[in-house]
């Protein structure tokens, strides 16, 4: 591990498995909280100097940085899915993704404007600041193990926060090479610290802390909510982009085609495990059919596979208890009468029985009694629900409790505008799968989270706003 500038080696080893045959790709040194503490540390003494510096020079930083990653981007995309089992195409997506966030931040560390107030008496002169708020603990998902760590130092780093980071024990390596690419940039020691080891002995310090001012998280809705409770003793600020069960809606009047081809990225990207997945297809009852039958045809044409491999398109889930998880849900479906148009089963026999894989599953006849239709699936199951009215979807969207992002479909201009408003989610994508990018804020909300990454909106949870009130004499 890496604290203050070095590697740290201990007693404790944890081992990195393929969840494509569960065969070990790496390794990496396991900490308790003695380093964690040590870590903490290291990252309040950088922050005297590193919020000293320049936003032009912070952003010097992270621009060499982007730029190392695009030149080692097929290193670290391996990486990726040697690790997590994506496929490789979608790896070489999250290192460009990890990329932009840098980029973006960068130059988003120049415009960290403050501002005049006309003070109401003549004596006195008033302005706003904004610096840095202190060392920030980010804790990262398996699922992007680099994206997901770049949206979170990225905007840290380029305010003047130092950072401990820790990132899941199911995928560490690809958080471990670029910290390595940081040490040989010649990143000062201390800005960035990272820790791998228990929930108890990292997370429990952290919390704990006084001097860990923010603790920015992406991971599942339950864990978030412990953390926020946490949090509380100390008044640390939280950022908490946590789970989604995002609705994707095809009204009667949408290009069906355009709709099955957005539904398939949406629903199986990364085997189905992302927050953003689409996890109720909502389809109009007079197209239905069609859409069920274009996009069963679709899903069964998907490659599942080694996500080496350049033609799949459907990896390993992360584990076996992901498989179980999601194999339950579809019985569950089925037991209360949901039809399998495609899929439905684990791989027992053959290559892929050495792995955690689940073939690509579409369900038809869902009915909102169904848990795959309130519980977020983490995996490649597409529940089809029919519907015939535009204000009971609408209700059907809303009514959970989580709201991260949205879909739908349509070619109605007045709809675009009634539809988008009255979804209750922080991010809708409008005849689109994939509405993110590092220019825009990515976020939740009611039980999908706080706080925002992304956009220029992305960097304020990192900055303090301070008023300075001048009394002069004139």
């Amino acid at each position: 591990m890496y604290v203050n500038g070095e590697w740290i080696q201990t007693d404790f080893i944890l081992e990195v498995l393929n969840p494509v045959d569960g065969q070990k790709v790496g390794e990496v040194f396991q900490v308790g909280s003695e380093e964690t503490k040590e870590a903490i540390d290291a990252a309040s003494e950088a922050f005297k100097q590193w919020s000293k510096l320049t936003a032009d020079t912070r952003a010097n930083y992270l621009h060499q940085l982007a730029d190392q990653l695009v030149e080692r981007k097929e290193h670290f995309a391996q990486i990726i899915t040697k690790e997590m089992g994506k496929p490789i195409v979608n790896a070489r997506y999250e290192v460009d993704s990890a990329v932009s966030y840098f980029k973006w931040f960068a130059e988003e560390a120049r415009r960290v404007y403050g501002e005049i107030i006309p003070s109401p008496v003549p004596n006195k002169r008033i302005s706003v600041i904004k610096q840095p708020l202190g060392v920030v603990a980010a804790i990262t998902p398996w699922n992007f193990p680099l994206s997901m760590v770049a949206r979170k130092l990225g905007p840290a780093l380029a305010v003047g926060c130092t950072v401990v980071l820790r990132p899941s024990r199911e995928a560490p390596l690809s958080s471990l090479e670029l910290i390595k690419l940081m040490d040989e940039i010649g990143f000062p020691k201390g800005v960035v610290n990272l820790l791998i080891g228990g929930t108890n002995e990292i997370v429990g310090p952290i919390m704990e802390s006084k001097t860990v001012r923010k603790v920015t998280f992406t991971g599942s809705t339950d864990v978030g909510k412990i953390l926020v409770k946490q949090a509380a003793d100390t008044l640390k600020r939280v950022s908490m982009e946590l789970g989604g069960h995002a609705p994707f809606i095809v009204f009667e009047d949408a290009d069906l085609d355009l709709a099955v081809e957005g539904a398939i990225k949406s629903k199986f990207s990364s085997a189905g495990q992302q927050c953003v997945c689409s996890n109720r297809i909502y389809v109009h009852e007079t197209i239905y059919d069609e859409f069920a039958r274009k996009f069963t045809e679709r899903s069964k044409a998907l490659v599942v596979g080694d996500g080496i491999d350049e033609s799949t398109n459907i990896g390993p889930l992360v584990n076996e208890a992901a498989v179980e998880k999601v194999d339950s849900q579809v019985q569950d479906a089925v037991a209360k009468g949901a039809l399998v148009l495609c899929g439905g089963n684990n791989y027992n026999e053959g290559s892929l029985s050495k792995g955690s894989f689940y073939a690509p599953t579409v369900l038809g006849n869902v009915t909102e009694e169904m848990v795959i239709t309130y519980e977020e699936t983490f995996g490649p199951v597409a529940p089809l629900i029919k519907f015939s009215d535009e204000d009971e979807v609408i209700q059907k969207a809303n009514d959970i409790e989580y709201g991260l992002v949205a879909y739908f479909y349509t070619n109605d201009g007045s709809r675009v505008h009634r539809v988008a408003e009255k979804l209750e989610y922080g991010m809708v994508g409008i005849n689109d799968a994939a509405p993110f990018t590092a220019q825009a804020p990515f976020g939740g909300i009611k039980e999908s989270g706080s706080g925002r990454e992304g956009g220029r909106q992305g960097i304020e949870d990192y900055i303090d706003i301070k008023t300075i009130s001048h009394q002069i004499q004139l």
